[in-house]
């Protein structure tokens, strides 16, 4: 008797394996638009910080990540750290990716062959300005 009711599982085997496809399809679908949603748009923004801390210079006005603002006074193209000066003769060495942020960036040439500043670049001295 039990060995009967075994061939009687094992030959409704094979419709089941397309339920099992259906099962794991919403599984990828959930996986697929996580992937566009989440993990592509933070990759994209990975590298773009990757390529603003590589092409940091001598001059440029930074943030670090613990919110230090500073200009880089030293900055050879290879080495892992910058010097950034925080105050008037106070200078401190950083690693390049606890760069946050360069705010005085340029953009592309514009018309006319002029590089255009970043926006939201202020031009006038304020009381807080250093």
């Amino acid at each position: 008797m039990f060995i009967s009711e075994a061939y009687a599982q094992a030959a409704g085997a094979a419709p089941g394996a397309s339920d099992m496809i259906t099962s794991f399809l919403p599984l990828v679908l959930i996986f697929v638009v996580f992937w566009f949603l989440m993990i592509r748009p933070q990759q994209k923004r990975m590298k773009e910080h990757r390529a603003l801390v590589a092409a940091a210079k001598k001059g440029d006005k930074v943030v670090t990540n613990g919110g230090i603002l500073g200009t880089i006074t030293k900055a050879v193209d290879g080495e892992n750290d910058v010097e950034v000066e925080i105050a008037a003769g106070v200078k401190v060495r950083v690693l390049r990716s606890a760069i946050q942020d360069v705010l005085n960036r340029t953009l592309p040439t514009g018309k006319g062959g002029k590089a255009v500043e970043a926006k939201g670049e202020a031009k006038s001295e304020g009381a807080n300005d250093a």
